[in-house]
């Protein structure tokens, strides 16, 4: 397992060099950029600006993981479900640009009046486009376990099981939901074939953070744990260092 960074709330507010460098300093070994924060790497880059960011990671020894969207696919709009499709697409070619494997892209909700399983269809197959898109690209997609409904594991299983194509990837997200019955275990084991990335939050809390480590060992994960922390600090990288230490010994 890697220990890497979301941008959502730590690291919004830094520049691409300054959120490197605090990366470097802490130990976490790769980061996942979230869309409209300050680092600024947005499908309106030109070639050379990619290029740079590019660089900047393969000089640095820091992974850039992917990049973190809130393209969602779950809108009972036919406008505004081609919309988020093509976003992605734009998404997915700056994530090849800038060297990394994978977009981050979510559910939100099952809208209410439309059947479920209509909902989870039109996921799943927007979903296989946009990885058949990415395919050509080396690109996974990635879909973040959130929302109103959308977060509850069956429906995830559903979901997944109509989305078909190899590069359609999860990112455990860490929600209350997983641990409804029958219980984190039956839960995370009923799509660990699917899980590519995982979301982990405040290692302190009540979350069965150990007995996750050991279904990610008993899995043979190998991929990247991704610390998404909201709690306000002053001194986010001696909490981030703090959190390195946490993990180390709960991967050991």
């Amino acid at each position: 397992m890697q220990l890497g960074l979301v941008t959502y709330q730590w690291g919004a507010d830094w520049d691409l060099p300054t959120l490197i460098k605090n990366c470097q300093e802490t130990g976490f070994a790769g980061v996942e950029l979230r869309t409209t924060h300050k680092h600024g790497v947005e499908p309106s880059l030109d070639d050379s600006q990619r290029q740079d960011v590019a660089k900047r990671f393969g000089d640095s020894g820091v992974t850039l993981v992917g990049l973190g969207t809130a393209c969602e696919y779950h809108s009972p709009d036919p406008a505004e479900l081609k919309k988020n499709i093509e976003e992605t697409k734009a998404f997915i070619k700056l994530c090849h640009d800038c060297g990394g494997s994978g977009v981050k892209v979510r559910p939100n909700a099952l809208p209410a009046g439309v059947p479920q399983q209509k909902t989870i269809e039109q996921i799943g197959r927007a979903l296989d486009e946009v990885a058949s898109y990415g395919e050509g690209y080396g690109v996974e997609i990635r879909l973040e376990i959130h929302g109103r409904a959308t977060s509850e594991i069956p429906v995830i299983r559903k979901i997944m099981d109509v989305s078909q194509h190899p590069g359609s990837r999860l990112c455990w997200n860490c929600n209350a939901a997983d641990l409804a019955k029958p219980g984190l275990a039956p839960n995370f084991g009923s799509v660990q074939d699917r899980i590519s990335t995982i979301h982990i939050h405040e290692l302190i809390s009540d979350y069965p953070w150990v007995e996750l480590f050991g279904l990610l060992k008993g899995a043979n994960f190998d991929g990247w744990t991704l610390l998404e922390e909201g709690n306000a600090t002053s001194d986010p990288i001696r909490v981030m260092k703090y959190y390195r230490l946490l993990w180390e010994r709960m991967t050991a």
